[in-house]
C-alpha cells in the first residue's frame, strides 16, 4: 500500500498525485471517496492523436458541458507539477521547461501548474470550482493529466485522465478520481458525491468518444 502525502500548497488537499496510486479503490485518502472507469474508444494511430489533443486542449472538458474561464499557466515556466513511476511514487520530472501551446481561440493548452476556474451544473448542483494543473504526462502511447481543486467546490481532491494506445492498437481512455465532500449537504448525503461523479464520467467520455455519443440502432 502507497500513499503520497506530498502537498502543493495551492491545492486544499493533503494527498496530491494520489490518482496515480494503484491501490487508490482500495487505500483512498482519508474521508474520501474513489472512483475509476476505462472505456476503449477506438484504435490506431490517428484515434489516439485526436484524442490527446482533445484532451490536452481542454475540448474533453468544454464538451462535456462545462464552461471553463481564466485559463492561467503557471507564473514561473519552471514549474514541472509532480511526476509518478509506474508504482504511483514521485520521480523528478524529466523536462526543464515545457512548452506552452494555445488552441484556435488562443486558449493556453494543459501544462503543470496551470489553474482554471470551471463552472457547471451536475446532476442539478453546482459544478464550480477553482482548479490546478498537478502533472502532465506525454509520452508516445501515454497522454493525460491530473487536476486538483484550489478552492470553492463542493468537494475537496483530484482526478486524472489517462489516454493509452496499447500494443494491441486499442485506444482507452481511464478516469480516476477521489472526493472528500466539502459542502454541508454533500457531508449529509455522501450519495450526491457518487452521483455527482457519476455524471462527470459520462459527460467526459461523451466529449471525447463519438462511439459512446451516437445512439447504436
Amino acid at each position: 500500500m502507497r500513499r503520497g502525502t506530498f502537498r502543493d500548497e495551492t491545492v486544499n488537499y493533503a494527498a496530491v498525485g494520489a490518482t496515480q496510486a494503484p491501490d487508490l479503490m482500495q487505500y483512498p485518502p482519508e474521508r474520501s471517496i474513489p472512483a475509476e472507469e476505462s472505456w476503449r474508444i477506438g484504435s490506431g494511430a490517428e484515434r489516439f492523436a485526436t484524442a490527446s489533443d482533445a484532451l490536452l486542449s481542454w475540448t474533453t472538458h468544454k464538451a462535456s458541458g462545462l464552461t471553463l474561464s481564466d485559463v492561467r499557466p503557471a507564473s514561473e515556466p519552471s514549474y514541472l507539477g509532480v511526476s509518478f513511476d509506474e508504482e504511483g511514487n514521485p520521480v523528478r520530472p524529466s523536462k526543464t521547461e515545457p512548452e506552452q501551446r494555445f488552441d484556435a481561440d488562443g486558449t493556453p493548452y494543459v501544462s503543470a501548474g496551470t489553474t482554471v476556474h470551471v463552472r457547471g451544473r451536475v446532476g442539478g448542483q453546482r459544478a464550480d470550482a477553482e482548479l490546478r494543473v498537478i502533472f502532465v504526462i506525454e509520452e508516445p502511447r501515454r497522454v493525460g493529466f491530473a487536476l486538483g481543486t484550489m478552492d470553492d467546490s463542493v468537494v475537496s481532491g483530484e482526478e486524472s485522465f489517462m489516454l493509452e494506445w496499447l500494443q494491441n492498437d486499442e485506444v482507452w481512455f481511464t478516469v480516476r478520481a477521489f472526493d472528500a465532500p466539502e459542502s454541508v449537504l454533500y457531508k449529509v448525503l455522501p450519495v450526491l458525491t457518487r452521483r455527482r461523479r457519476k455524471e462527470l464520467f459520462s459527460g467526459y467520455l461523451r466529449a471525447i468518444s463519438p462511439l459512446f455519443a451516437t445512439p447504436t440502432a
